[in-house]
């Protein structure tokens, strides 16, 4: 089954982007940071689907678009 990017976690993202903290493509480290934040939706989403993630930093596309 296919989980749908939430909102929360597209906020969660981009917190991350704002933040400037790593380059988005570094899918280790954002998953980092999302672990320091208490992002652990995000950290799920990564593990489970970063193929859709990278579509989103890539387009702006959420699996909901």
């Amino acid at each position: 089954m296919k989980t749908a990017m939430t909102e929360k976690i597209r906020e969660q993202i981009l917190s991350i982007r704002a933040s400037g903290v790593t380059n988005m493509f570094d899918v280790p480290r954002v998953r980092h940071e999302a672990y320091v934040r208490g992002f652990h939706e995000l950290v799920v989403y990564l593990e489970e689907h970063r193929a859709e993630y990278c579509r989103f930093i890539l387009t702006g596309e959420t699996d909901n678009s």
